[in-house]
C-alpha cells in the first residue's frame, strides 16, 4: 500500500497518533498478504485521514481533501490516463507553469521523481488518501479497460513470445535498480504474485509486486538476453550474463535462475563498471590504516590475505589494490570465478570447473607466465592454498581472499585445510580483516546521544564521546527515507612479525595470536568501527551489529 510502511509506521508513533503497544499488536494480528498499515486501518486505530496528514507533514506538503476539492473541469487535460494511473496520482491545479498532483505515498520518492521528468513540467505536489485519489481517478478517468502489462493474460507456452510490453517491464526494472544504484535484483515467485526485490547498501527492499501469470514472460525475456540459457530449461539451475547499455552506461548483470516451489527466482547481480571504486580513500581506511595497507601491497613478495563473510567487500578491497600497484613495469594475472569487473593492463583468467579450469589449474598455468603479481580470487582447498605459498616463496607478491571472521584467525583456518603451519609462517606477511556498514546520509542525518546499552556494547565512557558529535539517521528524500547513503569498510590489519611466525610455528591458539597482534597495534573491526562512530560517518547501531564484541 506504502512503499516504505516501516518508517510510516515510526512517523505515527512519534507523532502520537499510535503507539508502540498498538503497532506491535497490528503485527501480530496481520494474515495473508495484509500490510502493517493496512492492519492499523482495518482496526481503527488511525483513519487514512490521519495516515495522509502525518505523511504530508513529514513530506513538508499540504494535505488536502480531494473528495471535497472543487477541480477545473479541463484539469484532466494535464495528466494523460495512462500516467495518472501507472503513478496513482490526481492533477489538482494547472497555472500554466506549475502543475500541482496530489499523491497518497509521498514517501515513494521514484514518484515524486520521475513525474517532472515524464510530465516535463515543473510541479508542486499536495498529500491526499488513497481513497481520495483512487475515487478521482474512476471519476475523472473512467474504468481502467487498457491493455495495460498488469492486465496481460501471458500463457506458460507462450513465455518467449517478446511481447512488447513484457520488454518494457524488464527494462523498466532494471534502469530503476540503475538509478537507485542497487547491487542486486530479486525477481521471486510469491503464491500469487511475483516480487521485485532491490538490495540497496546490503539492505533488501521490496519495490513492486505483479500477477502471477507475468513469471513465466518475465524469466524467459532475461533468459533471451543472457544468450545462454535454456528458456526451456525449468528444473535445474542455470547462470548466465547479460551486458547491455543503460543510462548511458555499460552494465554487466551476472544472471542466476534456481526452481523454487512456486516457479523460477532470479537473482540479478549489478556490476556497474562506472561505480567500481578503486582508490583505497574510497573504501572506508582511515589516513593511518591507509598508509599500512600500502606499504604492505608494495611488498615485493609474500601473501596478503583479505578476510570477511561473503558481501564484505573483499573482491572489490583487492581490486582497489590491483589499480594502486598496476604500472607498465609490473605483470599482474587474476584467477577469478567469475571475472566481474575488466581491468585495464590486467590479465584476468576465468575459472571453467566444467572444463577442469579449476583455481589450482589455473594458477598452475599463470605461473608460467612470469607474473610480478598474482591475484586468487579465493582460497578454498588445500591444493590452491599450497600452490599460492610455493608462488609467494618463489618471489611473487599474492593477493587472496579467505573466509574467516578476524584476521588472526585466518592461521587456524589456512591449517585447517592443510597447509603446513611453517609454510603459513613463512608466507603469509598480513592479513586484514573487514566488513561493510552502511554510511549515514550526509543530508539528514541528526546528533544524538548514546545509549547506556549501545555504550556498554561498544565498550566506551563518557569521557571518549564527550568531544565528538555522534549522528544517527533521520530518513529524506535523498536516502528514500532510511537515514543511510552508501556503505564503507571498517577494517582489522594484523602485521605478521617475527614473534608472530614463532607463534605460528609452534601451533598456539588463534586468541594468543590475537594478543599478539593487539601488542603490534591492531585494531579490531569493533575500534575501527566506533572511530568512524566518533567521526559522525556510521551509526553505533551498524557497528554494533556488523561486528563481534572484542575479547578481554
Amino acid at each position: 500500500m506504502f512503499s516504505n510502511e516501516e518508517y510510516l509506521a515510526q512517523l505515527l508513533i512519534e507523532s502520537g497518533m499510535v503507539s508502540e503497544d498498538d503497532v506491535a499488536q497490528a503485527r501480530l494480528a496481520l494474515s495473508g498478504r495484509e500490510t502493517l498499515i493496512e492492519r492499523l486501518l482495518s482496526q481503527g486505530t488511525v483513519t487514512q485521514e490521519t495516515v495522509a496528514q502525518v505523511l504530508a507533514s513529514n513530506a513538508g506538503l499540504p494535505y488536502v481533501d480531494l473528495e471535497s476539492f472543487s477541480f477545473e473541469p479541463t484539469i484532466t487535460e494535464s495528466v494523460p490516463d495512462d500516467i495518472a494511473r501507472r503513478y496513482n496520482v490526481i492533477p489538482v491545479q494547472d497555472d500554466g507553469y506549475y502543475l500541482t498532483l496530489g499523491v497518497a505515498d509521498p514517501l515513494n520518492f521514484e514518484v515524486m521523481d520521475s513525474l517532472p521528468h515524464v510530465l516535463g513540467r515543473e510541479m508542486n505536489f499536495v498529500c491526499g488518501t488513497h481513497h481520495a485519489i483512487t475515487n478521482c481517478l474512476r471519476q475523472f478517468y473512467g474504468v481502467d479497460t487498457s491493455s495495460a502489462v498488469s492486465d496481460l493474460t501471458l500463457p506458460e507456452d507462450e513465455a518467449s513470445s517478446a511481447d512488447a510490453p513484457i520488454i518494457k517491464l524488464v527494462y523498466q526494472i532494471l534502469t530503476e535498480a540503475m538509478r537507485l544504484k542497487v547491487s542486486d535484483i530479486h525477481i521471486e515467485p510469491m503464491e500469487t504474485s511475483v516480487r521485485i526485490r532491490y538490495r540497496m547498501d546490503g539492505k533488501l527492499v521490496e519495490v513492486d509486486n505483479h500477477p502471477k501469470k507475468l513469471l513465466p514472460a518475465i524469466i524467459a525475456r532475461l533468459k533471451v538476453m543472457s544468450g545462454t540459457m535454456s528458456i526451456a530449461e525449468k528444473r535445474l539451475p542455470q547462470d548466465g550474463r547479460i551486458q547491455l547499455k543503460l543510462a548511458e552506461k555499460e552494465v554487466d548483470l551476472r544472471v542466476s535462475s534456481v526452481p523454487s516451489n512456486h516457479g523460477e527466482s532470479i537473482v540479478m547481480r549489478i556490476l556497474d563498471k562506472s561505480a567500481l571504486v578503486l582508490g583505497l580513500p574510497q573504501l572506508g581506511f582511515f589516513s593511518d590504516d591507509q598508509a599500512t595497507f600500502e606499504k604492505l601491497i608494495t611488498l615485493p613478495d609474500g601473501i596478503i590475505l583479505v578476510t570477511g563473510p561473503t558481501g564484505s567487500g573483499k573482491t572489490t578491497t583487492l581490486y582497489g589494490c590491483l589499480n594502486v600497484i598496476n604500472k607498465p613495469d609490473k605483470k599482474i594475472i587474476t584467477v577469478e570465478d567469475p571475472v566481474e569487473y575488466e581491468l585495464a593492463g590486467i590479465n584476468q583468467v576465468m575459472v571453467r570447473t566444467d572444463i577442469g579450469m579449476t583455481f589450482a589449474a589455473a594458477l598452475r598455468a599463470m605461473l608460467r607466465q612470469a607474473p610480478n603479481i598474482v591475484m586468487i580470487g579465493e582460497i578454498r582447498d588445500a591444493e590452491t592454498a599450497n600452490i599460492a605459498i610455493n608462488a609467494s616463496l618463489t618471489g611473487h607478491l599474492v593477493f587472496s581472499t579467505l573466509h574467516t571472521n578476524d584476521a588472526p584467525g585466518a592461521v587456524a583456518r589456512l591449517a585447517d585445510i592443510g597447509v603446513k603451519r611453517f609454510l603459513i609462517a613463512s608466507a603469509v606477511r598480513a592479513v586484514m580483516a573487514q566488513r561493510l556498514v552502511r554510511k549515514l546520509c550526509p543530508n539528514c542525518k541528526a546528533p544524538v546521544d548514546l545509549t547506556e546499552k549501545e555504550m556498554r556494547a561498544l565498550n566506551v565512557d563518557a569521557s571518549r564521546t564527550a568531544s565528538a558529535t555522534i549522528f544517527g539517521p533521520v530518513g529524506c528524500e535523498k536516502c528514500r527515507g532510511g537515514g543511510h547513503k552508501g556503505r564503507m569498510g571498517i577494517f582489522e590489519i594484523f602485521e605478521i612479525d617475527d614473534e608472530a611466525r614463532h607463534m605460528i610455528n609452534a601451533e598456539l591458539t588463534t586468541m594468543q595470536l590475537r594478543r599478539r597482534a593487539r601488542e603490534l597495534g591492531m585494531r579490531t573491526l569493533r575500534e575501527d568501527g566506533i572511530r568512524k562512530v566518533l567521526a559522525g560517518l556510521t551509526s553505533a547501531q551498524e557497528v554494533i551489529h556488523a561486528t563481534m564484541a572484542d575479547a578481554e
